[in-house]
């Protein structure tokens, strides 16, 4: 086979791959882009390339094909043409294979997200279990208006509780002197619940900014 017929019959052989992967990714859904975004198809030896749509393997396609051309015309080593070769041949039969398996890749992505989320889930929720927070829900840990109803309780709570502690202090300086052993031990009370509080509003708010994060790097 001469060097011009080798480089016509691959660059028929791509124009034909060329017209199903314009086809393919002309028709991808935008759930299956997003799906695959971030996924990388392709072995790195074979392509620079990530996400649904295949047509950027066209043109490194494209790119190994003018290369092979111009060292035929160099004439260099068979070893070398004959690696090139099989590299262009390689990432035909690569993309080919692509072309029938978006749907399964899809499918795979989004069970590894899903199992990406479990596990997050089960982390966040043993965390919740040591943090000494148990009173609140685990569940209210993985919805953002949860936690913001959340949040505005404690803070009630908050508000309630300094204005009762305000009440004591100020009923202190009045009572008997045989009230005020109670009287101080029940603001003493108040304060630690108050701390403990506090505490709580904190850990939310720790909580709903590591929920949220996430999300904001998305719209990035």
């Amino acid at each position: 086979m001469t060097k011009n017929t080798l480089i016509n019959k691959l660059k028929q052989q791509l124009k034909r791959l060329e017209q199903d992967v314009l086809q393919h990714d002309s028709q991808l859904p935008k759930t299956q882009q997003k799906m695959l975004l971030d996924v990388e198809r392709f072995n790195s030896a074979l392509f620079i390339q990530s996400g649904a749509k295949l047509f950027p393997c066209i043109e490194q396609i494209a790119k190994n094909i003018n290369q092979l051309e111009k060292q035929l015309s160099f004439k260099q080593t068979s070893q070398a043409l004959i690696y090139q070769c099989q590299r262009i041949q390689d990432q035909f039969t690569a993309v080919k294979r692509a072309l029938q398996a978006t749907s399964l890749d899809v499918k795979t992505a989004q069970h590894t997200k899903t199992i990406k989320r479990k596990l997050a889930i089960k982390r966040h929720q043993l965390a919740h279990q040591d943090s000494g927070f148990n009173w609140i829900a685990s569940t209210v840990m993985q919805n953002s208006h949860k936690l913001y109803e959340e949040l505005n309780k404690h803070l009630n709570w908050q508000k309630k509780m300094q204005y009762k502690i305000d009440i004591l202090q100020s009923n202190l300086t009045q009572c008997h002197k045989n009230e005020k052993i109670t009287l101080q031990n029940d603001i003493l009370l108040l304060h630690r619940r108050l701390g403990k509080c506090c505490q709580a509003i904190t850990y939310i708010e720790e909580r709903i900014q590591l929920f949220e994060r996430p999300n904001k790097n998305r719209n990035y």
